[in-house]
């Protein structure tokens, strides 16, 4: 951070990409208000986030159990014409599952599959987990009969 504030001080040149490991190292450091105000800040820095920087992000508010603002922003990321990708989809499902929002992660995994993507390994395993879990669990079981 104390490099950070240098370089703004400074009015050093950044780009998208040092916001983003600066983000997703507060993130990793359990500085989320911190990453949040980074995030905020960017448009009037003349920056405009990135598919990545909406994943960081998403990524931060699901390991903080913040779902309802994980799934605010993906809508947001939608409607400002970023696509999420595999790793979006995949980072957000990973936070429901974590939560027991089972419904919301199979109606995004169709959504997922819908737009060509797949499941990657962590995600896969936690479905795997869940089905043998909870075999009987309707949204769960219309799953497996797609």
């Amino acid at each position: 951070m104390a490099l950070f504030q240098e370089m703004e001080e400074k009015k050093l040149d950044h780009n998208i990409v040092f916001y983003n490991i600066l983000m997703y190292s507060m993130c990793n450091a359990e500085e989320l208000t911190t990453a949040r105000e980074i995030f905020n800040s960017l448009l009037a820095k003349g920056l405009q986030p990135d598919v990545r920087t909406f994943t960081i992000m998403i990524k931060g508010f699901c390991k903080e159990g913040l779902i309802n603002e994980a799934t605010e922003l993906l809508e947001k990321m939608d409607g400002n014409h970023f696509s999420p990708d595999d790793r979006t989809y995949n980072t957000i499902i990973k936070g429901l599952l974590q939560q027991n929002e089972t419904t919301k992660a199979m109606e995004l995994i169709k959504i997922m599959v819908d737009k060509g993507f797949s499941a990657n390994a962590t995600t896969a395993s936690m479905l795997v987990d869940l089905l043998s879990a909870n075999l009987g669990d309707k949204t769960l079981q219309e799953l497996l009969h797609c």
